[in-house]
């Protein structure tokens, strides 16, 4: 059977960095495209780093339309967007959205996004308002396997200081047997490895993941 292409948007973050380092070590996929905003340099002849302008259209698309598999674990904070919702918008709905769309229209079989626990559309919270909105677009595509993966405090070692997350993680590590599961911190790794998994089994339909889901990967 003929391995199948994946690219991973969002490759330079927790989540995307973790990722590539399983499908580098992988038998299962044949090329790897590493679609970026700047160049990324990797030592492994399946990877392709595709450096383009997300507000691209066509060059986005393009960028896609060799892969049948692809993983979205984009986003960004507030404090990288200096506050600016609209600039927040064009990074965690426009670039999953039209990384969706755009596997959609190239035939790909396979979509798996990183959205977050608590995501809903009609939510008072701004961060969860964008991540149920995305929800609702990706879940409408015609693509045969969906998952969303929704993580609530992500453990791991980030290039960025984020210290609201660091005061989340003191607190919320020793008091997480307290705490309903979806709710738990989970390692970025580990959403990682389920991310990959499920697209190993490449499920027919739309799936979500929560911490339980999560956690049991190997």
């Amino acid at each position: 059977m003929k391995k199948k292409n994946v690219a991973i948007i969002g490759a330079t973050g927790l989540i995307g960095n973790q990722l590539l380092s399983l499908l580098l070590k992988d038998s299962h996929f044949a090329d790897i495209y590493v679609v970026t905003r700047r160049s990324m340099k990797v030592d492994d002849e399946r990877v392709k780093n595709i450096v383009i302008d997300f507000s691209d259209d066509l060059s986005f698309k393009n960028a896609l339309s060799s892969c049948d598999v692809v993983f979205c674990s984009v986003g960004t904070t507030q404090k990288q967007v200096n506050g600016d919702k609209v600039a927040y918008r064009k990074i965690d709905v426009d670039i999953p959205e039209k990384a969706a769309k755009y596997c959609e229209e190239n035939g790909g079989t396979t979509f798996l996004l990183v959205s977050s626990v608590g995501a809903d559309s009609k939510s008072g919270n701004f961060y969860l308002a964008l991540k149920g909105e995305v929800e609702d677009y990706v879940v409408k595509r015609n693509i045969p396997s969906i998952t969303i993966f929704r993580p609530s405090l992500l453990l791991g070692i980030r290039k960025e200081f984020r210290i609201g997350e660091i005061i989340s993680t003191l607190f919320m590590k020793p008091l997480a047997f307290l705490v309903p599961s979806i709710y738990k911190p989970i390692e970025a790794a580990q959403v990682a490895k389920s991310m990959y998994q499920a697209a190993i089994s490449n499920r027919p339909g739309v799936h979500i993941y929560h911490f339980a889901e999560m956690n049991t990967a190997f």
